[in-house]
């Protein structure tokens, strides 16, 4: 059986004997299909985990079966819905807006690829919704699903290929 985590609008992510604290997006949550790129808000659905970036230079490699790949500082997402790397990974300097994933924050130490609006990508409809680390303080996100480093840590141990976070209202 495929491990599952559920993470809802009250803040609780759960699965697998797990139950910790997360954050949502500042919008709250959405259904997928009026997900709009910028909006703030989480995308209600189930997202496969498809793989994990990590910063080397400040852990290491998360003990997982997930796919990994080590971040570098030329490391960026595309989120100009016209582009046609839109929801992408890019390499930076990048043309078209972008985030940035080697930040100076610890947010994404540890960043977990959902697969919410990559097959395929439509523009417009929301990119760089990931699954990464909380701050302190449990503020909102830009509308990703965060928890603290050592919550994800034990996630990660639990993931495995086809392992899906269900975000529910």
């Amino acid at each position: 059986m495929t491990a599952a985590f559920h993470a809802n609008g009250w803040g609780e992510f759960t699965g697998l004997g797990l139950a910790v604290r997360c954050a949502v997006g500042k919008s709250g949550l959405v259904p997928a299909d009026k997900k709009q790129e910028g909006d703030g808000a989480s995308p209600i659905g189930t997202w496969r985990m498809k793989r994990v970036f990590f910063r080397p230079d400040r852990l290491e490699r998360p003990e997982t079966a997930l796919p990994t790949v080590p971040l570098r500082p030329q490391d960026g997402w595309c989120d100009a819905p016209t582009d046609p790397l839109y929801n992408r990974p890019v390499r930076l300097p990048y043309p078209a807006s972008h985030e940035e994933l080697w930040r100076d924050d610890h947010i994404y130490d540890v960043i977990v690829e959902l697969d919410h609006n990559s097959d395929p990508v439509v523009p417009g409809l929301g990119s760089a919704v990931f699954f990464h680390l909380a701050r302190p303080d449990y503020s909102d996100t830009q509308g990703c699903i965060a928890v603290a480093q050592d919550d994800m840590l034990k996630i990660l141990a639990k993931a495995e290929p086809g392992t899906t976070l269900t975000i529910e209202p």
